[in-house]
C-alpha cells in the first residue's frame, strides 16, 4: 500500500532497482555510483558481509586521518 507521498510506481520496483534509481538520480551521477559495495554470503547458517575489494568507498578513517593507534606507535 503506497502513502500520499509515495509513487505507486515504486511498488512495482524491487529494493535493488529502488537502490540504483536513487544513486543515479543526482546531475553527476554514474552508473559506478550504483555499483554494489558490500559482498553478502551465508556459510553453515551464519551471514557474512564483507566490504567489496573493489568498493570506491571504505569503512574506517580516510587518508591524512590519525587514529589512537597511530599515537601508539610512536
Amino acid at each position: 500500500m503506497s502513502t500520499p507521498d509515495q509513487n505507486p510506481a515504486d511498488d512495482a520496483m524491487t529494493s535493488e532497482e529502488k537502490r540504483h534509481d536513487q544513486l543515479t538520480a543526482a546531475p553527476d551521477a554514474t552508473e559506478a555510483d550504483a555499483a554494489p559495495r558490500i559482498e553478502v554470503s551465508e556459510h553453515d547458517g551464519n551471514t557474512r558481509i564483507d566490504i567489496a575489494p573493489d568498493a570506491p568507498v571504505r569503512p574506517g578513517p580516510g587518508p591524512g586521518v590519525e587514529t589512537d593507534d597511530e599515537d601508539d606507535a610512536q
